[in-house]
């Protein structure tokens, strides 16, 4: 399994940084190009590859570290969607429920990639913790889930874990998944929440 994540801002950068601890390959792209990835990416190790846009799309797992409203772009950038596992890891903090047609925003990315199996995770929590070594004295730190296709969930609370994450699965988007969904101006009660599962 190939994973790529689309962009090189603070939280791509500590997703990737997580991948590299582990020595688990990952590509990095953004829109600005592989060498502007790579800048981004200075000092992590050899697990992080920067990519182009296209390369990048092409892995079976793209995780999505862009401001929401660039989903749309990286959407049309892709020939197809079909059964690839996309991670959201976007926040709509800030735009209007009326702009989301009333929808949690993951469902929104998710019409925006037809044939898509997405999940989201990683979105919970800052950059600056996301980046730190999850596995601590208190246990592991744990990431939300929530996605409506059973299979891609399992398969993305296996990468969580094979990054030293506890994953906790929230269930489908539309229920649980709210309540790591931001709304307008509100965010939802588990964002920011930094919580740990005890080893054992």
């Amino acid at each position: 399994m190939t994973y790529a994540i689309i962009g090189s801002g603070s939280v791509g950068r500590a997703v990737a940084s997580q991948f590299d601890r582990n020595g688990v390959t990952v590509g990095v792209a953004n829109s600005r190009g592989r060498d502007e990835a790579a800048a981004a990416l200075a000092g992590l190790g050899v697990a992080v590859l920067p990519l182009g846009l296209k390369e990048a799309l092409a892995a079976d797992v793209v995780i999505l570290a862009v401001p929401f409203r660039a989903h749309v772009d990286v959407a049309k950038a892709a020939a197809d969607w079909e059964g690839k596992i996309v991670i959201d890891v976007t926040n709509a903090y800030g735009v209007p429920l009326s702009d989301l047609g009333n929808e949690p925003s993951s469902a929104v990315v998710a019409k925006s990639m037809p044939g898509a199996r997405l999940v989201k995770a990683f979105n919970h929590l800052p950059a600056h913790l996301l980046g730190q070594d999850p596995r601590t004295a208190l246990g592991r730190r744990v990431i939300f889930l929530s996605g409506d296709d059973d299979q891609a969930v399992s398969a993305v609370s296996d990468i969580v874990s094979r990054l030293g994450f506890a994953p906790v699965n929230l269930g489908r988007i539309a229920e649980g998944g709210r309540l790591v969904q931001a709304q307008d101006r509100s965010w939802a009660p588990l964002i920011f929440q930094d919580l740990f599962k005890a080893e054992g």
